[in-house]
């Protein structure tokens, strides 16, 4: 075996490290951003014309999130190709896992089988939600995004807020024990202290996903009988 097919592993480890810090980042820039909703209706609706470059060219462009969409969609997917070389491919390799779960019973070993059972979900859920935003974007804002989630979306984005904000914090936790180097400092206090830092992540992250899935559930009921309408942005309303 030559050294370049010897250092694959190594490579393609890096690959998943990389694609998956990419992806928790971007997961959590989307969480405050999306939650700008509880600041105000038009605060939201602010971002999400910036994210259409009105701000930039003067005038919204959806296909701007479109093109955003199929690049975090395809980072997902390399992501997800890479963490399936690590994912049982067997029963007797399922079987063989839980018996060393349940012997070791140490917290990392659950903390990956979570990831597993997390980035699973994923699969399904995450595609379901880029696609609508890929296919529609010119429908995002506060009364569209709320009326999304009034009417059709709120269990989608109940079940992925947990999933995606588990699977990030975990990832991001097992990246930090796999790369980071203290030195002078032991390993089980790195790994005490990443492990509130995860903790305290997760519980934040879904308490700001809860409230704001609130937040857009009310609205969507304030406006259910006004089906299609649009928000009136400030500029508009008071020029």
């Amino acid at each position: 075996m030559t050294l370049s097919a010897r250092a694959l592993p190594a490579r393609l480890d890096a690959l998943q490290s990389v694609s998956g810090l990419l992806l928790a980042l971007f997961m959590w820039a989307h969480m405050l951003l999306v939650s700008s909703i509880l600041i105000s209706e038009e605060a939201m609706y602010r971002v999400a014309r910036m994210f259409e470059g009105y701000y930039l060219f003067g005038r919204a462009h959806p296909w701007l999130v479109s093109v955003v969409v199929a690049l975090v969609l395809l980072l997902m997917m390399l992501h997800a190709a890479l963490a399936l070389r690590k994912f049982p491919h067997s029963a007797g390799q399922y079987g063989a896992f839980r018996v060393h779960q349940r012997r070791m019973r140490h917290g990392d070993t659950t903390l990956w089988w979570w990831q597993v059972a997390t980035g699973f979900l994923l699969f399904f859920l995450a595609p379901m939600h880029l696609f609508g935003m890929f296919s529609q974007p010119d429908q995002i804002g506060p009364y569209a995004s709320a009326a999304r989630v009034y009417h059709t979306h709120w269990p989608l984005y109940l079940v992925l807020l947990f999933a995606v904000e588990l699977h990030g914090a975990i990832g991001l936790y097992r990246l930090a024990l796999k790369w980071v180097v203290l030195p002078g400092r032991p390993p089980q206090q790195l790994r005490h202290r990443l492990n509130l830092l995860k903790w305290g992540l997760s519980v934040f992250f879904i308490t700001l996903g809860l409230c704001t899935l609130l937040a857009y559930f009310r609205l969507g009921e304030q406006i259910s009988d006004r089906p299609g309408l649009r928000y009136p942005p400030a500029i508009e309303v008071n020029p």
